[in-house]
């Protein structure tokens, strides 16, 4: 029998429904955390060749030339008999100055390709290196515990860390102290954030009562600025406006492994399943398709949604949606506080990954 049934002038409808995410609860267990800390799916062929900079941006030229040269100086043994690693090839002398590097640009610069190349550049087994964002890394340390992550990753001779965002004291506590005991361990640390680390945590929270955390978190690295603008929307069109919600749902029939939501609904959903589950979330998916998408109307609601759509961006799931453009999902004054950042870097990828289900759409 065949498994789709044509219709004149439509798509193909597929004959059985699309799913929903929100019958989904995965769960996921603490040794998977680990195993997946590797670059997602969009960077796992990126490499320091692909990355291609703006002419008008020598920072950003300059920043493939530091993380090569940085890769390259994690060649040697991991750690002496003192637990500090042998940089540099020949020297055999311990540095004093930061042990990490910390990349500090806007949206879209290629930061995370920029990350995701110094891991597969740098000459070790991927077992001894680890690539996950901040909210991973803090996810981890709850499914583990503090001192079984320090056990687990502290064999590491490297830890990139995508996405830095300090949002509450906690946070900052915990962070503060697991890196540390890393560098002692004498694991090498990489960072990609919006904001410089000594500025970690402004606007979210009295970050001036946590001052001696964050300045011994700035302590280990070192900043490289990346100038330029997003290249999602270098020289491309506007992100398409939204579709009808007939278009979107006779989409998601359509295309096998297909999701359909309403959008309200899902935003729900996304409440009740642990953000550290929002990449199992999406395992099989093959495109997320949304009904009546609508202004995000509080915070906690919002910073939900801006790790759902990193977990999309990083598996390179389309999203086709209806209703609102995702320019406006979030108000005025969530994209003048403290965290606009995450904001914008939400829209930018969902802009992108709009523009990725445009053929999803019967012309």
């Amino acid at each position: 029998m065949s498994s789709s049934t044509a219709v004149p002038g439509q798509s193909p409808i597929a004959e059985t429904a699309p799913q929903s995410l929100c019958a989904l609860e995965p769960r996921v267990p603490a040794d998977r955390l680990v195993a997946e800390m590797v670059p997602p799916p969009r960077f796992d062929s990126v490499r320091f060749e692909t990355y291609e900079p703006d002419p008008d941006q020598p920072s950003q030229r300059e920043a493939v030339e530091v993380l090569s040269s940085f890769a390259a100086g994690l060649g040697g043994a991991h750690a002496t008999g003192t637990g500090r690693r042998r940089w540099f090839g020949k020297k055999t002398a311990a540095p004093t100055g930061p042990r990490g590097v910390y990349l500090d640009g806007g949206y879209g610069v290629g930061k995370t390709h920029l990350l995701a190349s110094l891991w597969h550049a740098t000459p070790a087994d991927p077992s001894l290196k680890a690539f996950g964002t901040f909210v991973e890394l803090t996810n981890l340390v709850g499914a583990l515990g503090f001192q079984q992550t320090v056990q687990t990753l502290g064999g590491h001779r490297l830890l990139c860390i995508d996405e830095f965002e300090l949002d509450d004291p906690g946070d900052t506590v915990l962070v503060s102290s697991l890196l540390s005991r890393l560098v002692e361990a004498g694991v090498a640390l990489a960072a990609t954030s919006n904001t410089l680390p000594g500025k970690l945590g402004e606007g979210r929270f009295a970050a001036a009562d946590f001052l001696r955390e964050i300045q011994g978190l700035s302590a280990h690295f070192r900043p490289l600025r990346i100038d330029g603008e997003d290249y999602r929307h270098r020289g491309l069109p506007e992100a398409p406006p939204p579709y009808s919600s007939d278009q979107v749902t006779k989409a998601a029939y359509a295309t096998a492994g297909a999701s359909l939501d309403d959008f309200p609904a899902l935003l729900g959903h996304l409440a009740r399943v642990h953000p550290s589950r929002y990449g199992a979330l999406t395992d099989g998916i093959t495109a997320v398709c949304l009904t009546d998408v609508e202004p995000v109307r509080d915070q906690s609601t919002a910073l939900r949604l801006v790790v759902l759509a990193d977990r999309l961006y990083d598996r390179e799931v389309p999203v086709l949606a209806s209703g609102l453009p995702f320019d406006r999902l979030f108000s005025d004054e969530m994209l003048n506080g403290g965290y606009r950042k995450k904001y914008f870097r939400a829209i930018s990828r969902l802009t992108a990954l709009a523009r990725d289900a445009k053929g999803l759409v019967a012309q």
